[in-house]
């Protein structure tokens, strides 16, 4: 963790949920207790589906929601996208934007990922962009390269602490229960930093929070998060349990 960072912890539902299924907020909601939110933000990102119900559900608890993933479009004739402006319309904090299945399922390069970070921030929403390699690259020793390049590439210039949140996610250990080592979250983590503050000026990168996610679970969670330069997690599978969601903001904690 770095010490001078607010953690936050970010439950991506991806593509599950029912109106039924916000129980789970409010589950989260009754343990997030006066110590924790002393010490950690929590998030969670329904399907757009459940958004408006969710943030109407969540006000005066200190949860904030987001949307996963925005149209770089304003407004138009673009069927079936749901911009930013409507996100936070619906009551939404963040975006996450670039997320690997994204990337990889939709075809979305860094071009298409920085301009939907651009609009999230136009609306006054947070991006949450997300960077990671995959497995193939990591074996070829290119991680850090690779990340590096979608930095560049993602992230919009001028982008603050207060209008960032990065999150890297290997893609190969997003959804399969392996992880990464904590030396190797340690040197991405920092070099994630590192390019950070030559893009955006150390300054400003000191402050962006960096948020680790693949495969994050309560059994992992306390020695992933005491990373140096891993400012919280974003949380897939483990946010639909909320006891499970919580224990991971407890290791925050």
């Amino acid at each position: 963790m770095t010490r001078s960072i607010r953690p936050l912890v970010a439950g991506n539902w991806k593509m599950n949920g029912l109106k039924a299924d916000l129980a789970i907020g409010s589950e989260v909601a009754k343990g997030y207790d006066r110590a924790l939110k002393s010490a950690v933000d929590l998030a969670i990102c329904p399907p757009a589906s459940l958004l408006y119900l969710a943030s109407a559900a969540l006000v005066g608890t200190r949860i904030a929601t987001g949307g996963q993933d925005c149209s770089m479009q304003e407004a138009g004739a673009f069927t079936g996208e749901v911009s930013a402006a409507m996100l936070a319309d619906a009551g939404a904090t963040f975006a996450i934007v670039g997320h690997s299945e994204r990337r990889t399922l939709h075809g979305e390069t860094n071009a298409t990922v920085k301009a939907k970070a651009e609009a999230a921030q136009r609306a006054l929403l947070v991006p949450i962009v997300c960077v990671g390699e995959t497995k193939a690259e990591r074996e070829a020793g290119k991680a850090v390269a690779v990340v590096r390049k979608q930095l560049r590439g993602s992230v919009p210039e001028g982008s603050t602490a207060a209008t960032l949140v990065v999150a890297y996610e290997p893609v190969w250990a997003i959804g399969t229960g392996l992880t990464p080592t904590a030396a190797d979250v340690a040197e991405m983590h920092e070099a994630i930093r590192g390019e950070l503050g030559r893009m955006l000026g150390k300054a400003a990168a000191a402050g962006v929070r960096l948020l680790y996610g693949g495969s994050v679970k309560p059994s992992n969670a306390a020695e992933l998060m005491n990373v140096a330069h891993v400012d919280g997690a974003l949380v897939g599978g483990a946010s639909l349990k909320a006891e499970d969601f919580l224990a991971i903001a407890r290791a925050c904690a």
